[in-house]
């Protein structure tokens, strides 16, 4: 019954991290698109997209080690 268990919370839990994927992927295409499109991006908006950038790589690198098939 334990066992039965264990594969259901890493099922859910696999979910909520390809959810944060998706999530964390769109931030981090916003704030690239802005940095591109900005004449003069302050330190602020660069070091944003930077941070979310590593997240999404963080996350990216998390999966690969669960062995999570990544869909698009």
């Amino acid at each position: 019954m334990i066992f039965r268990r264990k594969g259901w919370l890493r099922k859910e839990f696999d979910e909520k991290l390809m959810e944060q994927i998706s999530e964390i992927r769109t931030e981090w295409a916003n704030q690239k698109s802005l940095v591109e499109k900005s004449f003069d991006p302050s330190e602020e908006i660069l070091t944003h997209a930077k941070l979310t950038e590593a997240k999404y790589f963080y996350l990216i690198r998390e999966a690969k080690n669960r062995k999570i098939n990544i869909r698009k």
